[in-house]
């Protein structure tokens, strides 16, 4: 169905945004919701494209409005799906992409229950290890947002079966495949 909202959640590093990128570039049907943050830029990140970058004054003041169809802070910074940006896109008749935390993930179901179709789906690492590797890797975290991250690695892995869809990323363009099915099917429904 047009206008279903896919949230694509699981932990950091797990290969979500990599994920994401190859869905777009395999599928013109499907359209990103942009989220907010008040992190700074990585490499490469565009405003706009990634994410908006905006102040945490800005944010605060969103948030205040309530803008937000979901937030959360992480290490001192704070994401945010608007409302407005994702109602917009499902207006459109769009299937529209949410690259999300799994708290989001259930938000956004409990936000739109009644008026909008949300399929929640979980990206699982092949391992703890591999995932560890993965966020080291990376380079973008200090050694104590690492341990953070670990721990909430933990919560995340205990919210997989609330998931409508579990999926391995074993592979990245095996898991996009299944995935991108996955998407296929729930649009007949």
């Amino acid at each position: 169905m047009k206008g279903t909202i896919f949230c694509i959640s699981g932990p950091s590093g797990v290969g979500k945004g990599t994920i994401v990128k190859e869905l777009m570039r395999i599928d013109p049907e499907l359209a990103i919701s942009v989220s907010c943050t008040t992190r700074s830029p990585r490499p490469g990140e565009k405003d706009g494209v990634d994410y908006f970058f905006i102040t945490h004054e800005e944010f605060q003041n969103k948030l205040d409005r309530g803008e937000f169809l979901e937030y959360d802070e992480h290490f001192g910074n704070y994401y945010g799906t608007l409302k407005d940006y994702v109602t917009m896109l499902a207006d459109q008749d769009k299937l529209v992409i949410l690259e999300i935390d799994v708290v989001g993930a259930f938000m956004a179901k409990n936000y739109y229950g009644s008026t909008r179709r949300v399929v929640n789906i979980f990206i699982k690492p092949p391992s703890l290890e591999v995932l560890e590797e993965r966020l080291q890797k990376r380079g973008s975290e200090t050694e104590e947002q690492l341990e953070e991250r670990r721990d909430r690695v933990k919560f995340e892995y205990g919210q997989a079966d609330k998931f409508d869809y579990v999926v391995l990323n074993d592979e990245v363009l095996r898991a996009t495949k299944e995935i991108h099915d996955i998407i296929q099917k729930e649009k007949t429904k």
